[in-house]
């Protein structure tokens, strides 16, 4: 099992992922697929996104789920019959491969009974927790953000500042209305310029409105205290809890917050186009399909007069 970090940067055990929702950007595919299980060239995206958590120390992968969808977290289980069938047949690459989600990393599940928001979602995994754990680290499986190691630096700001530590991207300003947008001050103190103070989120603001061009990518590092937050935020447009919220009512309360601003790329898995440049990025850097692909794109470009 990949254990990556050390005890001084890790300081959460626990990385959460919220995977209970039905991918409607997707139907009909996640009809039956869950929108997770969706592969980037031959990988699925949750077992990205949980080689991210294994990678920055985490021991546990909990990953919140809905009624029906147990295929994600069964695509972590060991498959004897499939495996025996690949040895049998002297598919050492190919078992390799099956075999690595399941030495990732510790996976179980929590279900979500209602669609009630990502801060429903979050709530979700406070029982399962253990009486020292005093951070998590909340992935969304929607969000690739590259190259992997944010989580780190995300993890070291908390030892030095306390809180949480939030992810974000700069965007163009004429994007900002897609996001939720930090309002952020800088830090006299700080060695890294791409580490902010937040001072408020708003949640897809008007482009004349918004406070900065940073927007939020998907990677928490949470103090526990959110779970408290979470209680007492009242939900919003249907009856959703937001995360943003209870984020927000921690720093009124002089919670410590902050964010590391990721200058790497983000791909949106959670539509269509996003999904497809996801693919085509990592098939690029794929020693197996890179060149090949590579070739055809320069020609298909070309053909097209692009």
């Amino acid at each position: 099992m990949t254990q990556g970090g050390t005890n001084e940067t890790r300081h959460f055990r626990t990385a959460v992922v919220p995977a209970a929702g039905l991918g409607t950007r997707f139907l009909p595919a996640t009809k039956t697929v869950p929108k997770e299980l969706l592969p980037v060239v031959d990988t699925p995206g949750i077992e990205l996104v949980a080689g991210e958590a294994a990678d920055s120390g985490a021991s546990r992968l909990v990953i919140v789920t809905s009624e029906g969808k147990d295929g994600v977290v069964a695509h972590f289980v060991e498959d004897l019959v499939l495996e025996s069938k690949l040895m049998a047949s002297g598919k050492s690459h190919l078992l390799e491969k099956v075999r690595k989600a399941q030495g990732l990393i510790e996976v179980e599940s929590v279900v979500q009974d209602e669609p009630l928001g990502l801060g429903h979602a979050v709530s979700c995994v406070e029982s399962v927790l253990d009486d020292d754990e005093d951070a998590i680290a909340v992935l969304l499986p929607d969000d690739l953000v590259m190259p992997r190691g944010v989580l780190d630096t995300m993890a070291r700001v908390r030892a030095k500042r306390g809180g949480s530590v939030l992810c974000a991207i700069d965007v163009p300003k004429d994007q900002v209305s897609a996001y939720g947008v930090f309002e952020v001050e800088d830090l006299p103190d700080a060695v890294n310029p791409d580490v902010l103070k937040v001072t408020g989120m708003v949640e897809k603001p008007k482009v004349e409105d918004a406070p900065s061009t940073f927007a939020a990518a998907g990677r928490y590092l949470l103090d526990r205290a959110i779970f408290d937050a979470l209680r007492r935020i009242t939900p919003g447009q249907g009856g959703e809890l937001q995360l943003t919220d209870a984020i927000a009512l921690l720093i009124s309360e002089g919670h410590p917050v902050h964010v590391v601003v990721h200058r790497g790329s983000r791909h949106d898995l959670g539509n269509p186009g996003g999904y497809l440049r996801a693919a085509v990025d990592f098939a690029l850097d794929s020693e197996e399909y890179g060149p090949s692909l590579r070739e055809w794109l320069t020609q298909r470009l070309q053909q097209t007069g692009q």
